[in-house]
């Protein structure tokens, strides 16, 4: 890893990035870690994929498993975008009060946002994947499933909460929440189809429970 480059999910062994992850630096930082879950996610569903032989639903394992594998590419690629918008984000707050202090806390704030809302929606789309192989999935791989369900949750969460805030920050910028609002409307509503996204997960992976030993009962 070239350190005057800072980690990257490319050029970072996961020991090196996690390091980076742990220092006070922010960048990597929240958003980047929700990329790299949305990425176990995806590889976790790419593995129960090819593990599942579906005789009626072949194309579909494959457009599955070919979609997953596209996606953990593409999380990795998010979590560093992330990484450096969160750079920005810190050396705008960093500045001297005044107006340009408040358009850069405004610029990085939305930039971070839409970082997360990409994030976010890319991970809500993945979820109907992995709901088929909940159902059609080979069963002996059925903890996995429900792993990547987590690891989806957890990114999904993460993205809600990063859009949530950095839209919150904007008011370090001068903005009322109602002109916030007016002036980003997708951003705005982007925290509620991620809040739809979490809750119908909850629901899916609720509904494969029984499947498990009943430890909690013993």
């Amino acid at each position: 890893m070239d350190d005057s480059q800072g980690a990257s999910t490319q050029g970072s062994t996961v020991e090196e990035w996690t390091q980076a992850l742990a220092e006070s630096t922010g960048a990597p930082g929240g958003g980047a870690g929700t990329g790299v879950m949305l990425a176990v996610a995806a590889s976790l569903t790419s593995m129960v994929a090819g593990y599942t032989d579906a005789e009626d639903g072949r194309d579909e394992v494959e457009a599955i498993r070919a979609r997953a594998q596209a996606l953990r590419r593409e999380a990795l690629a998010l979590a560093d975008d992330d990484a450096a918008a969160s750079k920005a984000f810190g050396a705008a707050f960093r500045l001297d009060p005044g107006p340009e202090r408040d358009r850069a806390v405004h610029a990085a704030s939305l930039d971070a946002a839409a970082s997360s809302a990409v994030l976010g929606e890319r991970a809500a789309a993945s979820i109907d994947d992995l709901a088929w192989l909940a159902a059609h999935g080979n069963p002996a791989l059925v903890a996995d499933v429900v792993v990547a369900f987590g690891a989806l949750r957890a990114a999904i969460a993460g993205a809600r909460a990063n859009v949530s805030f950095d839209l919150g920050s904007l008011r370090s910028a001068g903005s009322t929440l109602e002109e916030i609002r007016e002036e980003h409307p997708d951003l705005w509503s982007t925290v509620t189809r991620l809040d739809d996204a979490l809750a119908r997960i909850d629901a899916l992976a609720a509904e494969i429970d029984h499947r498990a030993a009943p430890t909690d009962a013993v």
